[in-house]
């Protein structure tokens, strides 16, 4: 079943032209994992997803609803479709725990009880139920990264976007992170991911996707885009990152 479909995407920055109509569907259960160099459109796909950019053009359909169209709820998409980001966002006075019940709190009117014990579940899903009560600077950057995807979680998404979720990590807590999304993958999480991690995307990915210059240029499975790329320009890519 197609969860996402995008049509002929488009996304201006003043003169600049991030995103050249860009055409994609995923399906339940998918990971798809989103490759390219730095101004390729990644972050901006990502983000016109759910609306966090405007797009200039185009149609973006999740979970049956238009999110480009101008009455869709986006609090209710942003629920169903939740986002990690490259640096962790975490409220710093806020505890763990804290920051993973305010969503449910505030959002989805859970009751403390409900969402003390859905946030305990996740902290403990992600390795960290003995922080609950650390408040963020005393976290590691990978520590501070899985309390960012278990607060994600905390809204009981059906889709999760990544955006570069390792690159602002030392290499020491990479394979933490990265081991807590391919649990996510295996339990059958739908996820969108921008990484340079390329053995993430071996081990995990339904299809990768390489992007250069606003458009999607090559697609495939990992053994056909890392084993037989048939563009140059991915090619020329992934020499300097593998």
């Amino acid at each position: 079943m197609s969860v996402i479909k995008v049509e002929n995407l488009h996304k201006r920055f003043g003169r600049l032209e991030v995103l050249k109509g860009v055409n994609l569907e995923v399906q339940q259960r998918e990971v798809i994992v989103l490759l390219g160099s730095s101004g390729s459109g990644k972050t901006t796909l990502l983000r016109c997803l759910n609306r966090l950019e405007e797009p200039n053009a185009g149609r973006i359909e999740v979970l049956g609803q238009v999110v480009t169209h101008e009455k869709t709820n986006l609090n209710q998409i942003r629920q169903k479709m939740t986002m990690v980001f490259q640096l962790f966002h975490l409220f710093p006075h806020l505890t763990a725990l804290q920051n993973l019940t305010l969503g449910p709190l505030v959002v989805q009117r859970k009751s403390r009880e409900e969402a003390e014990r859905i946030g305990m579940e996740l902290l403990t899903k992600v390795g960290l139920a003995d922080k609950r009560d650390a408040f963020p600077p005393k976290l590691s950057g990978g520590q501070q990264q899985r309390v960012g995807i278990a607060r994600a979680l905390a809204m009981q998404p059906e889709i999760m976007l990544f955006d570069e979720p390792t690159s602002a990590l030392d290499p020491e807590f990479t394979r933490e992170v990265l081991d807590v999304m391919k649990k996510l993958a295996r339990e059958g999480m739908t996820m969108l991911v921008a990484t340079h991690e390329m053995g993430f995307a071996r081990e995990v990915a339904s299809r990768v996707l390489f992007l250069a210059d606003g458009v999607i240029l090559e697609e495939g499975t990992p053994e056909e885009i890392f084993k037989n790329a048939q563009t140059e320009r991915c090619r020329t890519f992934l020499s300097k990152i593998l």
